[in-house]
Parts: structure tokens; sequence; C-alpha cells
């Protein structure tokens, strides 16, 4: 199974182009940073990493200003250089940003 699911930050966002058959595609770098647990211990995990969108996914990701947080879901393949991998984004959860408070239950009555 091939199916990448990232938690990252948008650092980088090409102009829209288009496909030789005629799909939208945006080409960004997205940017990660955790602390995951390996063999019992603690070890920070910082990376950037290419991606890529192509289709409908492109429409929530086109507007989406720098630095918007959010978890990337997707596929890896080899870039066309055959240097490294690239991260071809399927599906996109954008999260709110942090000084965006969800609206309170209103606790008066009518």
């Amino acid at each position: 199974m091939n199916r990448l699911v990232l938690r990252a930050t948008l650092v980088q966002r090409q102009a829209m182009r288009y496909t030789p058959a005629g799909l939208p595609a945006l080409d960004l770098s997205l940017a990660h940073s955790s602390t995951v647990s390996e063999d019992g211990q603690p070890r920070q995990v910082s990376f950037e990493m290419r991606a890529v969108a192509i289709g409908a996914v492109t429409r929530s990701l086109e507007p989406l200003p720098l630095g918007s947080a959010g978890t990337f879901a997707g596929f890896l393949t080899s870039q066309r250089n055959g240097r490294g991998l690239l991260f071809h984004i399927t599906e996109v959860e954008i999260e709110p940003p942090a000084d965006v408070q969800p609206d309170a239950p209103s606790s008066g009555s009518i």
C-alpha cells in the first residue's frame, strides 16, 4: 500500500498550471515538524517536502495563504529526474488559524 497522511504547513505554492490532459495542477512545498518515538526514545523530526496536487483538490489549495496548517493525504512517487520523492496530494483538511475560535454555544434563553 502506498498511502501517506501528513500534518504539515504550506510553505510554498507555485502558480496554477495545467497538465497535458488539461487538469489543473499546483506544485507545493510542505513543512513538517514533530516529536516521534523511535525504539522508545523521543526524536525530533523536521523536514520540507515537495508535493503536487492535480485535479479537483487544487480548488481547496489554491486560495490558501502560506503558513496554513492541515492534514494532507495522498501517495508517493519518484520525481521525474529520479532524485527523491514527490508527494501527490489527493485529500486535504485545513485547520482553522490558531487565533480563530469556533462559535461558542449561547447560554442565554429566548
